[in-house]
């Protein structure tokens, strides 16, 4: 085993912003050429699918609708309808102007036959077409759309929507039947809200069926999973902010584990979970729809987008603490327990204040800190943070992501231990996370890809030495706390309060989540308390 010891940061040579410069270009071309080769890979694949559904693509039903005022030849096959502008002759023999059109099924989520009703009628009337609601993406976001095919004639009408109607059912990925956890206590109490309002209407339009429960306190989602009959689902929803998301995503992988009586070793969860961003941050939302929005998060559910993600499980002397997709430990760590602590400020103000009263009292762990690349290496020395991902941690702060060389599913994590160093200097690390790049670019910053990772701290100094008597008024208690807790975690923004050495290890899609996988999220702002 490899030891080694972080010292303080040495006065810098005249040739070292040089050189710091080309570090951080190149970092930056790294980062941009992997997710390019991403990129392509992502669409020669979906091209190679397209063209092979092409092949094998046939006419089902053939007929004439009017698109506005004017008639079109419509054609629907399998995977898509196309609609050709019936374009009588002119005696001047001018073309009109109109195009083809062609709409993708797989963007299609829900099909209406169109009646014309009185005011205060609800059923019956005169039929005048078929309705199509659909996606369509602006940059990352998907909105909902409508296609209007007129025809009065009933038989004709009945004929496309139950053809229609029995391609769209036909694919098992898209749920019918949900299990919705709202914790209308997140962020700003505005998830019921959300969900009525945004997610409720699209799920009623897909003929997506609902079982809701609306949680009353911490570990709610937790006991209920454990205890209903999930064969009755063909999914999960979270409405929420990134603490919900975490209870929710470790419920299932226990009940995974527990149905499948393997006590040992992490068992894939059985049902997907879909994510509606109601928190502050929503980091696990981001990294799998690349925008906090809950209506593209809504049609990512009922289009049945699947993707399949890693998940760590972290543990403590042989106890499990939880599972989760990141964790940080030292400044992270602190300045969540800071802002746990002034539950009543709002969260945006909350988050600033922890962030400042953290840096104005930063100081290093000491810890051993061991890796698993390939073999065990040790390294012990003075860390200031030490994270720990197994997704990019998309967010609005920092679109590129906090660990941006991992992805979704690679079967590893992103270690990213920040050694000890001046204020000055760590503050501007951090401030490059909401840039494109170079915030791994400083010496005293060190980056692995890991299978595992063991943190052991050597001193037991813990927060409390720390807390002015203003805090130690409003202490709270943590959402985890192991006997003896005196180090805090911030899992998935939940505190966990651990004493011991902590063990993170990486399983490969352990969890399928609705959504697609993107490389950089919608920025809306950085955060002006640094």
């Amino acid at each position: 085993k490899r030891f080694f010891v972080c010292s303080s940061v040495k006065p810098l040579k005249m040739s070292q912003p040089e050189e710091e410069f080309e570090e951080e270009q190149k970092d930056s071309l790294k980062t941009k050429k992997k997710k390019k080769e991403k990129r392509s890979a992502r669409k020669k694949k979906k091209k190679e699918e397209e063209e092979k559904r092409e092949e094998d693509d046939c006419v089902v039903l053939r007929g004439i609708f009017k698109l506005g005022k004017k008639s079109h030849d419509v054609l629907l096959t399998q995977t898509r309808l196309t609609w050709i502008p019936i374009i009588p002759e002119t005696p001047t023999g001018e073309a009109c102007a109109l195009q083809p059109g062609v709409l993708l099924l797989r963007d299609v989520f829900a099909v209406k036959v169109k009646r014309r009703r009185a005011v205060g009628q609800e059923s019956g009337g005169p039929v005048l077409g078929v309705a199509l609601f659909c996606c369509r993406r602006r940059g990352k976001r998907l909105e909902e759309e409508s296609l209007h095919l007129h025809n009065a004639s009933a038989e004709h009408t009945q004929t496309w929507y139950n053809t229609l109607k029995e391609l769209l059912t036909g694919s098992s990925s898209r749920p019918k039947y949900l299990k919705v956890f709202i914790n209308p206590r997140s962020h700003k109490k505005e998830a019921v809200h959300i969900y009525r309002e945004h997610v409720a209407p699209l799920f009623r339009m897909a003929d997506v069926r609902t079982d809701i429960t609306v949680t009353e306190r911490k570990g709610h989602a937790l006991s209920v999973m454990k205890e209903c009959k999930l064969d009755e689902y063909d999914g999960v929803v979270c409405v929420g902010g990134d603490g919900s998301v975490a209870e929710v995503c470790h419920a299932l992988v226990l009940r995974a584990q527990l149905d499948a009586n393997s006590p040992e070793k992490p068992v894939k969860a059985v049902l997907p979970l879909g994510i509606i961003p109601a928190g502050s941050t929503d980091v696990v939302s981001c990294s799998v729809h690349g925008v906090r929005d809950p209506v593209t998060a809504a049609l990512h559910i009922v289009l049945g987008h699947l993707l399949q993600v890693d998940m760590c499980s972290f543990s403590s002397l042989g106890q499990l603490v939880c599972f989760g997709f990141s964790a940080m430990f030292g400044f992270g760590g602190r300045s969540l327990a800071r802002a746990e602590k002034k539950r009543w400020m709002p969260s945006a103000r909350r988050r600033e204040y922890a962030v400042v009263k953290t840096l104005a009292r930063l100081r290093p762990d000491d810890c051993l800190l061991s890796f698993l690349p390939e073999t065990w290496t040790t390294n012990q020395g003075l860390y200031l943070s030490i994270s720990i991902m197994s997704i990019p941690c998309l967010s609005q702060h920092a679109p590129q992501g906090l660990a941006p060389n991992t992805s979704l599913a690679n079967g590893s994590a992103a270690l990213i231990a920040v050694g000890n160093t001046s204020r000055s200097e760590f503050i501007k690390h951090l401030k490059r996370y909401n840039s494109s790049s170079g915030q791994f670019s400083f010496s005293f910053v060190e980056t692995h890809t890991v299978s595992a990772v063991r943190i052991c701290p050597r001193s037991l100094i813990g927060c409390s030495e720390e807390e002015s008597e203003e805090e130690a008024e409003s202490k709270t208690t943590p959402i985890i706390q192991l006997e003896g807790a005196a180090f805090p975690w911030n899992i998935d923004g939940e505190l966990v309060e651990i004493a011991n050495e902590v063990l993170i290890r990486v399983h490969p899609q352990l969890i399928t989540l609705y959504g697609e996988e993107v490389d950089e999220a919608e920025s809306t702002g950085s955060c002006s308390c640094i």
